[in-house]
């Protein structure tokens, strides 16, 4: 998984937008300006790592945004990197305060990998989400119904407390979607999703119109690949692609797996991802197409 790239703008911009930054996308951010001011200023690792009593492997971590910020160690950064200015200092301190924050899935903490939870925090600050799914409707659409018949196939020994739980994390999921300030989010889903059984008869109609209800909202996109189209590249699984408003971010490709996760951030796989992605928006049916594919198929069930 690569580093962030670095932007042109100011990197001690203290005017962000952080209505919709989760903390982990906001430690990917700062960690990006951090590393632009230390090598604009011609200090190596080794040094940035002996002025915080660090090691080089720290400052990777933190310029790569994978851990918290102490606000002493961003204050004796900034120092070493000849950042005087008092308001660009502000800017910076107050963004690690929020970076330093916990998330709404916090509660959730009990049941949720780590490697899941920096995905929630991506996809609640993300400004664009694309994604191709294979065998299951997305997180984001799935009704209560579905997702518990979802879970259930993947924790069949949980209680059902567990379940519950689960369950219910996925709903609080979807409050994006009506949030303020939503992203929009473009989601392509092959037919074996929508033809493969998942619950009773009655949650799969559930849940077939409850993909006609989201696709009427606004910045939500749908479309099927059905089955005639043939075979097509992302026939090996499902994978999102997350787009930010922040342009120190780069795009990140996720890639869920059974016990773990992929993060693709490295321009040529994030490009081979959307390359993939566009070619199968154009094989899958138009929007209006799949509306009444949609239909057909409830009428099939």
């Amino acid at each position: 998984m690569s580093t962030v790239q670095p932007h042109a703008e100011s990197p001690g911009d203290p005017v962000l937008d952080w209505t919709r930054g989760a903390p982990s996308v906001l430690r990917m951010l700062l960690g990006t300006q951090l590393r632009r001011l230390r090598e604009e200023a011609g200090v190596t690792p080794d040094q940035a790592g002996y002025e915080i009593r660090a090691s080089r492997s720290k400052i990777s971590r933190l310029e790569r945004g994978r851990v918290s910020f102490k606000t002493r160690d961003v204050n004796d950064l900034l120092t070493l990197y000849g950042v005087t200015d008092p308001q660009v200092r502000a800017g910076m301190l107050s963004l690690a305060n929020h970076a330093n924050a916990t998330g709404w899935w916090s509660k959730y903490s009990d049941i949720l990998p780590d490697w899941f939870e920096g995905y929630l925090g991506l996809e609640a600050a993300a400004s664009r989400i694309r994604s191709f799914d294979l065998q299951f409707v997305h997180g984001l659409f799935q009704t209560q119904g579905y997702a518990r018949a979802v879970t259930v196939l993947g924790h069949e020994a949980a209680p059902e407390e567990e379940i519950e739980r689960r369950v219910s994390l996925r709903m609080a999921r979807q409050d994006l979607l009506t949030s303020n300030d939503p992203p929009k989010v473009w989601s392509v889903i092959d037919e074996a999703a929508l033809r493969r059984p998942v619950g009773s008869r009655t949650v799969m109609r559930g849940q077939l119109n409850r993909l006609c209800e989201v696709a009427e909202l606004p910045g939500v996109t749908i479309q099927v690949v059905p089955f005639h189209c043939g075979g097509h590249a992302a026939a090996s699984g499902s994978f999102t692609i997350l787009r930010f408003a922040e342009h120190d971010l780069p795009d990140v490709v996720y890639i869920e797996q059974l016990t773990s996760a992929l993060y693709l951030e490295k321009r040529e796989d994030v490009d081979h991802y959307m390359e993939v992605m566009d070619h199968l928006s154009t094989q899958a049916l138009t929007p209006d197409d799949t509306a009444a594919f949609l239909a057909d198929v409830v009428r099939d069930i």
